[in-house]
């Protein structure tokens, strides 16, 4: 018989890169983090002490609480939060079972600072069309869910970076970490350095985005379809912010199709009733 308010590893993982995804708090203490730094996909630390301040912060979203082990710490951070109003389960196994499955792990080194509410902040160019939509997608499906994007012109991104504590993407320049290498846009370097390489349909997504952002349609059939929609998206939004909102839910598509509609075809004869023949 499962634990009551208890969610597997298994669920959690169908549940993470899709807008149904709860609000998962990794209330570890220092001393665990720091013997693995790593975090389950959209995860943010918290501390277990002061459920009651941090609770209203997580907007009503139901949410999955991460220990070391899935012990007392996790359940009692989740009763806690069922106690504020907000629907919570405790991670079975904790992270340290999340990680032993060999499930995916963003590596908390490479993200920027937070802010007082647990927010990532990131900086790219104004007048977003492909990379600089997929990569907020992928940031706020499986790193932070909350994280901030500021669109400005692009001699102004270095500074805004240093001011804001922003991380700076998708925009050359020495030093910049999140950018094209090579033959691979900035979507494919944050799929790889942010630990989810092993995520199947986001490796097919990236070939598809890496084809619409480099003029290679070559790559992937979707990749001309993705091109069109992201242009016509830049033509129809003069806010760079509601041009992102509008994407999500493109992006959201095409992960799902990624991870489970690949092989599914359609035509109109398969819909048509059947035709009886008569005696």
């Amino acid at each position: 018989m499962p634990a009551y308010n208890v969610i597997s590893p298994d669920k959690l993982l169908r549940l993470l890169g899709t807008p149904a995804c709860p609000a998962i708090v990794d209330v570890r203490p220092d001393e665990a983090f720091d013997r693995d730094p790593r975090l389950i996909p959209g995860a943010v630390r918290r501390s277990h002490v002061d459920v009651r301040r941090w609770a209203p912060q997580l907007g009503g979203r139901a949410a999955v609480v991460a220990c070391r082990k899935g012990e007392e710490l996790g359940q009692g951070a989740a009763a806690l939060l069922r106690q504020e109003g907000v629907p919570a389960e405790a991670l079975e196994g904790g992270v340290a079972g999340w990680a032993a499955a060999g499930l995916p792990m963003v590596p908390a080194s490479v993200l920027p600072a937070r802010d007082e509410r647990g927010r990532t902040a990131w900086v790219t160019r104004a007048r977003p069309k492909v990379d600089r939509i997929a990569c907020p997608w992928l940031i706020r499906r499986f790193v932070d869910p909350d994280a901030l994007f500021l669109f400005v012109p692009a001699g102004d991104v270095p500074g805004v970076a240093e001011q804001f504590q922003a991380a700076p993407f998708d925009i050359e320049g020495d030093g910049v970490f999140w950018s094209h290498r090579g033959e691979l846009c900035t979507f494919d370097v944050m799929v790889a350095e942010l630990g989810l390489g092993e995520v199947k349909a986001l490796q097919r997504l990236a070939v598809i985005v890496r084809g619409a952002d480099t003029a290679r349609p070559d790559l992937a059939p979707q990749a001309a379809g993705l091109l069109a929609l992201s242009l016509g998206l830049s033509r129809m939004y003069a806010d760079d912010l509601a041009q992102l909102d509008a994407g999500m839910l493109v992006y959201d598509a095409l992960y799902r199709w990624c991870r489970d509609a690949v092989d599914e075809t359609h035509d109109w004869v398969s819909h048509q009733p059947r035709r009886t023949v008569p005696a």
